[in-house]
């Protein structure tokens, strides 16, 4: 198989999608894979990704491969988790305090910052609507999240969202529970569950 067949099962396997760092991952030098970038009018969609002209493109999963370590919360975890019926824009993402966010912000993205101890709380993963598999909060980790964020998002969107995971067999209220102890927001979690329980 020649180096270029090779890029060529890479490109469908990720659905038009192909990373630099994978082609040199597999022994294939740069100087090659960007001779194949250039033959096959791949379009540059983010720094080390490319894609082909009539791919479509993952979104969700694009922003994943250039912010490695941010994950998916807020109104984008929600959409994850059945929380919402809304299709989550701009996407929200949560990074560690420090974490560069100028270029992630002006391309839209909703950038929330955090401090490196609390940043993995919660982590999971989930399914992006094309099958990529990607980082986000789990159910509870996203109720927090916005709970201290409740000032600036639509009320309703949070209220549907906690109504929500209130009749959800899955819920864990005591993993909840502690992670609104972690983050500070134990005493205004309860008045909501009060009222829903």
């Amino acid at each position: 198989m020649t180096q270029f067949e090779q890029l060529d099962t890479i490109l469908e396997g990720q659905r038009g999608m192909l990373q630099t760092s994978e082609a040199v991952k597999r022994g294939i030098p740069k100087s090659v894979f960007y001779n194949y970038v250039k033959e096959k009018e791949l379009e540059q969609a983010a720094h080390g990704v490319y894609v082909s002209p009539d791919a479509w493109v993952d979104g969700m999963y694009l922003l994943h491969l250039r912010c490695s370590q941010g994950i998916f919360s807020h109104e984008t975890a929600l959409f994850f988790h059945d929380l919402t019926d809304r299709e989550p824009s701009p996407y929200s993402i949560t990074v560690k305090r420090g974490y560069s966010t100028t270029r992630l912000k002006a391309d839209g993205v909703l950038v929330y910052t955090i401090k490196p101890e609390l940043h993995g709380i919660g982590k999971s993963t989930a399914q992006t609507p094309f099958g990529h598999t990607v980082p986000a909060y789990d159910m509870e980790r996203t109720i927090c999240d916005l709970l201290r964020c409740r000032s600036s998002m639509e009320m309703q969107t949070f209220q549907g969202a906690l109504k929500m995971y209130a009749r959800r067999k899955e819920k864990n209220l005591r993993r909840l529970m502690q992670y609104a102890g972690m983050f500070r927001v134990e005493k205004i979690l309860r008045q909501y569950l009060e009222v829903l329980l």
